[in-house]
């Protein structure tokens, strides 16, 4: 009998904490209260490759993510601008505006998820809150759909549909929030990685 209540002791233990959907005002405050933080990410790219590196984020507008090795590339964005450089490509760094992706919804200087038209997807899959936005002006741009856990609120995953049918997933690791992070790294016109810096 000990055992049997040992073990179920360490089920219980090994389970998520109980939470709820969270509501639309809830993630959109957590999504202005977060001015900057820095953590690693995995990214599951569209054609099934995976990559790893570091994401800084500094709201409003701007975030950078700096991929490790063996991958080569690097995205800043900054200035209203969306730059992504290719270290082992002799091609100019490709750039597009930042209101054309749906990161830019997130990045925004206010969030407001109950927006006419903004939010299109809203549930709770058991342990997460799941939310898909899109510009309600331009939907054609495609959508973020961004999953919160609670208990604290936190941003744990997105998954970016650019509107061309591509998608990709990016899951991140523990953020730490309130990072000093300079101006510089965000700064598109030294878009470098930081180990060449």
């Amino acid at each position: 009998m000990r055992i049997f209540f040992t073990a179920a002791l360490a089920l219980t233990l090994a389970l998520p904490a109980w939470s709820d959907q969270l509501p639309l005002s809830a993630i959109s405050g957590y999504l202005n209260d977060l001015k900057t933080a820095k953590g690693d990410f995995t990214q599951i790219n569209d054609d099934g490759s995976i990559s790893t590196g570091t994401i800084y984020i500094k709201r409003p507008g701007r975030v950078r993510f700096e991929y490790n090795a063996p991958d080569s590339g690097l995205v800043v964005a900054g200035s209203n601008t969306v730059v992504i450089y290719d270290k082992k490509s002799n091609q100019p760094a490709e750039s597009y505006p930042l209101q054309r992706t749906p990161l830019s919804l997130i990045l925004d200087s206010t969030v407001d998820l109950a927006r006419a038209r903004m939010v299109t997807g809203h549930r709770f899959d058991g342990t997460s809150t799941i939310v898909t936005a899109q510009d309600p002006e331009h939907p054609e741009y495609g959508n973020i759909e961004m999953k919160f856990t609670d208990n604290p609120t936190e941003l744990r995953q997105w998954v970016i549909n650019n509107g061309q049918g591509s998608q990709t997933t990016v899951v991140l690791g523990d953020l730490q929030k309130g990072s000093d992070l300079s101006n510089d790294l965000f700064d598109i016109g030294k878009a470098r990685p930081t180990r060449d810096r």
